[in-house]
């Protein structure tokens, strides 16, 4: 009898696979701390809100709230825009309208921009909520997929077209709690984006 080691259970599902480690833990860790040391110098005696876009931002959300000197608030927006590993086209919001952001300086915090479309709805949303100033902070960055071209004041990684999952990015709600990003390919022929 063959037995499966913890990482081969780790990497495997039943539509794909973990291909190789994108960006490891210790460099997540380093560039969360230098991305808070920005945002604490470009907002030190500002009213900053944290708006973390859930699910897949919350480990970074978590980690650069702590890495800012700050006494920022944190405030949560659940977007949805994937089924599997394509964008709907779509982009649903929930827990906005409990927001109290009117005259604060807001830093979207977004785990992954690849169309922008979510970005786009979000910020129009805040913005109509009259947000003093909207800045985006983003993990990881596709440039050449953007549909939308959109404003970035903070990006921690630009990568390339695949798709990533760990560190709060999932495949069918799965691999979030992996330490690092990783590549994951879908069983499936079609093309993944995110």
């Amino acid at each position: 009898m063959t037995r499966t080691t913890s990482l081969e259970r780790r990497s495997s599902h039943p539509h794909g696979r973990l291909e190789r480690t994108l960006i490891d833990a210790e460099t997540l860790e380093e560039r969360v701390r230098e991305l808070g040391a920005e945002i604490t110098a470009d907002y030190a005696d500002r009213d900053l809100v944290l708006v973390c876009l859930l699910k897949g931002g919350i480990y970074f959300t978590a980690d650069l709230s702590r890495a800012i000197d700050l006494p920022a608030a944190v405030e949560f927006v659940r977007a949805r825009s994937y089924a599997g590993t394509e964008s709907s086209g779509q982009v649903q919001l929930s827990w906005i309208d409990g927001l109290d952001i009117a005259g604060r300086d807001v830093l979207i915090v977004e785990d992954i921009v690849d169309t922008g479309l979510t970005l786009i709805e979000i910020w129009r949303a805040l913005e109509e909520k009259g947000a003093a100033s909207l800045a985006i902070c983003a993990l990881l960055y596709k440039e050449k997929r953007l549909a939308h071209p959109f404003p970035v004041r903070y990006i921690g990684f630009a990568i390339e077209d695949v798709f990533v999952v760990g560190y709060g990015l999932d495949y069918d709600e799965r691999f979030r709690n992996l330490p690092h990003i990783a590549v994951f390919q879908p069983e499936s022929a079609r093309s993944p984006s995110r």
